[in-house]
């Protein structure tokens, strides 16, 4: 990696704490915020050396300055006075517990060391002096663990949050829905939390789709920490889109498997043998040289009984099936999915309402503005294919968000489906007659309600309005020329009215 390509801050000086988290000073036990740069080292071995001790350095104790409590306790003093960056000593030369009490009380860090100071001094002047090169041996070694951790989110994610400490990861889909990793973390996007910082990474899937994201949020002030972020997030791009391949192939193979299936149980092929790929749950040596009813029974499908079909129509064409397929037997249950024209359907053990309820549901839980259809109940398998082209037609006319039963729809739903400025013409030529003499609308409005409640006194309810006023005004409707007797005429009155009022 060279400097060229580093993000800015990556030569920014380590703080205390990035020594402690993640650089020579891993596994040493750390007292105060450790929010200080490191300039530089200074090893002291009396208390009259702190007299040279420059601003933002790591003063490691030896010697007489380590030898005690009110030793460890003096050096502190006199590092606060003299703006060190910390105080690096040994185990032993002073309680924890005073020494957490002394860093609080003092605002400076103080480090507790097992090794040998000196060369614990070594290592600090080395990060210190080359913060670069500190930071890149962190990426090198996270490297090493994500190429081990292979084709994993979750072990990928462990690695990132093992690896990166004091900053939190989780990998986003591009929904922004958790995946794996800290859900913490998923709270630090896009917008970092007061006082605290972010960092995002997308990961790429396949034809220019964005598979989702990957962000980090953690509370160090360290300038270069959010920049290692980054790039370490950068190397986690290559294993998760393996990763995304590896899920995408098996789901797709999955779907392939359950939607030939349903095929072949709508064809009547149930005797047929399975060779399409296998998925989870039943694989194609389980069911091979199986019927095909055999095999949907091993999947929990309904192939009995009275079923009900449902279509779900997303706004546009698209090929994430195996997410559709997902989120449908999530609301629905185990239910055949299989692509119907520009959407997916199945069929259901479930009556039509319940069945309906079921989508609205489903149709929350999708990433796209979808619609839904609901088939007539049938019995068996046999006349399913027809309730499936109810259900279809049924969702192309409902409008996204919604429902609609194909045993519910009306001259309104279907009028629905049909560009109004493509019949307000012919509707305004047969209402010619009425429309002259209708100054306020309500004849229109009149003649309208009585055609869809079938009668002066369900249309009197709908309206407010007395019967007699109704009588009145369908008087005049039949003195416009108008025959209500007529089956065609009431049909072609009933279409014009929707169109002319919606």
């Amino acid at each position: 990696m060279n400097g060229g390509m580093r993000a800015p801050g990556w030569e920014a000086p380590v703080t205390v704490a990035e020594l402690v988290n993640a650089g020579p000073l891993a596994g040493a036990r750390m007292y105060g915020a450790g929010e200080n740069p490191v300039r530089g080292v200074r090893i002291v071995d009396e208390l009259s050396v702190f007299g040279t001790v420059a601003p933002h350095t790591a003063v490691v104790l030896i010697g007489a300055a380590a030898s005690g409590g009110w030793a460890v306790e003096m050096a502190m003093r006199r590092a606060w006075e003299q703006a060190a960056a910390c105080v690096i000593a040994p185990s032993g030369g002073l309680s924890e517990g005073s020494g957490e009490v002394l860093a609080e009380r003092l605002g400076v860090t103080l480090i507790f060391v097992d090794e040998d100071p000196l060369i614990v001094a070594v290592r600090v002047a080395s990060a210190a002096s080359r913060p670069d090169a500190a930071r890149t041996q962190l990426v090198a070694r996270c490297a090493t663990r994500l190429a081990e951790a292979g084709a994993s989110a979750r072990r990928v994610l462990g690695v990132l949050n093992a690896e990166l400490p004091g900053t939190s990861v989780a990998f986003l889909d591009r929904y922004g829905r958790y995946l794996a990793g800290r859900r913490d973390a998923a709270g630090d996007s896009p917008v970092a939390r007061s006082g605290r910082w972010s960092a995002e990474v997308t990961v790429p899937g396949q034809e220019e789709v964005v598979l989702g994201t990957l962000v980090a949020g953690g509370s160090s002030r360290s300038p270069g920490w959010p920049s290692v972020v980054r790039t370490v997030l950068g190397l986690a791009v290559a294993p998760l889109t393996a990763w995304a391949a590896q899920e995408r192939l098996r789901a797709a193979a999955d779907f392939a498997f359950q939607a030939s299936l349903a095929e072949r149980l709508l064809t009547g092929s149930a005797t047929s043998a399975l060779g399409a790929p296998s998925g989870p749950g039943v694989s194609g040596e389980a069911v091979a040289g199986e019927d095909a009813g055999t095999a949907a029974i091993a999947l929990g499908w309904p192939v009995r009984g009275p079923l009900t079909a449902y279509h779900v129509r997303p706004p546009a064409e698209t090929d994430d099936a195996p997410l559709a397929q997902t989120l449908i037997t999530a609301g629905l249950g185990q239910v055949p999915v299989l692509v119907r024209g520009e959407g997916w359907a199945g069929w259901s053990a479930l009556g039509p309402a319940e069945l309906a309820g079921r989508v609205q549901h489903c149709l929350g839980t999708m990433p796209w503005p979808c619609a839904g259809g609901v088939g007539a109940q049938v019995e068996g398998l046999e006349p399913v294919a027809e309730s499936l082209l109810g259900a279809q037609a049924a969702a192309f006319v409902a409008v996204e968000g919604t429902v609609l039963r194909a045993d519910r729809m009306g001259p309104a739903e279907l009028l629905g489906a049909l560009p109004t400025g493509v019949l307000r013409a012919p509707a305004a030529v047969v209402l010619r007659p009425l429309l002259g003499i209708d100054r306020d609308g309500t004849l229109l409005e009149t003649l309208a309600a009585v055609l869809d409640e079938g009668g002066a006194l369900k249309a009197a309810e709908r309206l407010g309005v007395h019967r007699n006023t109704i009588t009145t005004r369908l008087d005049r409707i039949k003195a416009a020329g108008f025959d209500l007797d007529d089956a065609a005429t009431r049909l072609a009155l009933q279409l014009a009215c929707h169109v002319m009022l919606r």
